[in-house]
């Protein structure tokens, strides 16, 4: 296979499944995701909270609502704004930080920023007036946005901050949740919303000796500005002489180490499986032309991104990134869409384009080689950086390349590989969340629904929903999740449209005094059985994929196949929801 040249032509194909097996087969491990470990029991230092309130205390709740949301993400915030625009003002919102953000409240590493453009994934542009910056807003503004939000629909009022939702019981007599949390919170609720979010669980890797390192070490999303100084924005000035190691090149990694790099005396990435990396583009916005923008015009900007990414071309292209261009050199006619064989044409060509990329910027040849990722473009989430790859340019910078095989051991003093320790003066995980495990362990939330029949053992082999939302034997219960959910790379296209339809059946119920609500039993079957009918060639397709969390590190159990998105696409699903709510829910769901 050459190296030159652009075009698809001078490709070999055959040579390049051979190569994407090989890699694929040198990070195989048998423990799979059990490789991983959640942020308890001796890790729950990990999981302490840098911006919190120290020592917070306050009385404990007890009341009544219509609706208790868990969770203050994007999926929280904007199904409580559109519960208030239907008039349900009774709304609980139970957030374990000491603010609404979800992952935006989380992670605050330096480098943050949105990889999709922010015109479309800052919720409720229109709404709150809001400008962002640039084309990709950094973390910070996002989070602002959401606390934007909250202060414009009064939502503050209503949240139980640095709290956490234990259980859900169903208490079928008075037709309520009843909802506790850590604090002796009770609170007794006509629906609940679990809206615990998609990133919400940090994970550390199995590496033995983990807990012995003497020096300071933190997870990404609780980063330890106390140690590194500075902010999201980098002058990490106590990494001045400091030798600095990293775990993990996905998307946290490709933000967080530039900025680390222009400070540290010496940092090691550590690289198991390299990441794709493509140009990002970024750039202020024009706020000429924000200002100038239609009514209507983010819900419609958000469709056509969806519509491209989704493989379905339009005559415009209103981002026009990197994201969006996958697509454009294969497309045949708008409104036309993409086979298998040309989508799968333009996910190669892209993969070249992104390993001859690293040969153009990245001068030692051995580094660069490294770096290139042999895998199909969706096995893996996608990164983007105009500053990643240029780092392995700077002295002070290696590339400490596993092979696949990860980092063997932890030591008190740093990280062994190969047989060599690294010393360290500071280690840093940016080793991501569980994903589409379980949902229990996920949320960490003990939901019992009608007749004592707990969610966990309801879905022990494999979750059973009606568009991935309710689940029959738990009434009045909503799930905000892409599990049996078209999901759009944009996840706030999901999540908007998500509480929509949540939003308009809650307030159906409540108008038409309706006590409950439910799927029925055939509607909820038919899902899962279009789900596990359209999700086939997608499971083919990560069975052949290098290991990641999109199919459980390569061993995705048959039990949790049904742990997957809906794989019609998000076009598709979109549709269902809307013709749900258009014909007044008169079919799918038994109302008692």
């Amino acid at each position: 296979m050459s190296n030159n040249g652009g075009g698809e032509a001078d490709l070999d194909v055959e040579a390049l499944a051979r190569r994407y097996a090989e890699e694929r087969e040198k990070r195989l491990r048998a423990d799979a995701v059990t490789q991983y470990q959640s942020l308890k029991g001796r890790f729950a230092a990990f999981d302490v909270d840098p911006n919190s309130v120290p020592d917070f205390q306050r009385e404990r709740v007890e009341r009544e609502a219509d609706v208790v949301i868990i969770g203050g993400g994007f999926g929280g915030l904007l199904t409580a704004v559109q519960l208030r625009k239907r008039g349900v003002e009774n709304i609980v919102i139970i957030e374990k930080g000491a603010d609404f953000g979800g992952t935006w409240y989380w992670n605050r590493y330096p480098g943050i920023r949105c990889d999709v453009e922010s015109y479309i994934y800052l919720p409720l542009l229109e709404e709150t007036g809001y400008v962002p910056s640039e084309k990709y807003a950094k973390g910070a503004e996002i989070y602002e946005q959401c606390r934007l939000i909250a202060e414009k629909f009064g939502l503050y009022a209503d949240a139980l901050f640095q709290t956490l939702a234990e259980t859900l019981t169903w208490d079928n007599d008075v037709q309520r949740w009843i909802v506790t949390t850590n604090r002796g919170d009770r609170i007794s609720a006509r629906f609940t919303v679990a809206a615990t979010g998609l990133y919400s669980s940090p994970k550390l890797p199995g590496i033995p000796g983990i807990e012995t390192f003497e020096g300071p070490s933190f997870h990404t999303s609780r980063w330890d500005y106390a140690f590194t100084g500075g902010d999201a924005d980098g002058n990490l000035t106590g990494l001045q002489g400091k030798t600095v190691g990293i775990i993990g090149t996905g998307s946290t990694g490709i933000q967080c180490v530039p900025p680390v790099a222009q400070w540290a005396q010496q940092l090691y990435l550590f690289q198991r499986t390299p990441a794709s990396v493509d140009v990002r583009g970024n750039g202020p916005t024009d706020v000429e032309w924000f200002r100038s923008l239609e009514p209507g015009w983010q819900r419609e900007r958000m469709l056509n991104f969806t519509q491209w990414t989704s493989g379905l071309p339009q005559a415009i292209d209103m981002v026009g990134d990197s994201m969006t261009d996958l697509f454009r050199e294969k497309t045949t006619s708008a409104g036309v869409e993409m086979s298998p064989e040309e989508r799968e044409k333009a996910e190669i060509l892209k993969m070249e384009r992104v390993r001859r990329r690293i040969d153009e910027i990245v001068e030692d040849k051995a580094t660069a080689e490294a770096l290139k990722p042999y895998f199909h473009y969706f096995c893996k989430r996608p990164g983007f950086s105009d500053h990643y790859l240029q780092v392995f340019n700077r002295p002070n910078v290696t590339l400490v390349d596993t092979a696949g095989k990860g980092v063997e051991r932890v030591t008190p003093q740093g990280l062994v590989v190969d047989g060599r320790e690294y010393e360290l003066d500071c280690l840093i995980y940016a080793t991501g969340f569980d994903f589409m495990t379980s949902y229990t362990r996920e949320s960490g939330l003990s939901i019992t629904g009608r007749d004592g029949v707990s969610l966990e053992e309801h879905w022990k082999n494999g979750a059973h929903t009606l568009f991935g939302m309710q689940t029959r034997g738990f009434p009045n219960f909503f799930v905000l999740t892409i599990v049996q959910a078209g999901t759009s790379i944009n996840y706030l296209h999901t999540a908007d449209v998500q509480s929509i339809y949540m939003a308009d059946l809650i307030a159906h119920c409540l108008d038409n005094r309706l006590g409950t609500v439910e799927p029925t039993q055939e509607a909820e079957d038919e899902w899962v059985d279009l789900c596990i009918q359209l999700s086939a060639e997608r499971h083919a397709f990560f069975e052949k994929c290098t290991p990641s969390y999109f199919n459980f590190e390569g061993a995705r159990p048959r039990e949790f196949e049904l742990n997957s998105p809906f794989g019609g696409g998000p076009l598709a699903y979109f549709e269902y929801l809307a013709k749900m709510s258009e014909e007044k829910f008169a079919h799918r769901l038994e109302f008692g």
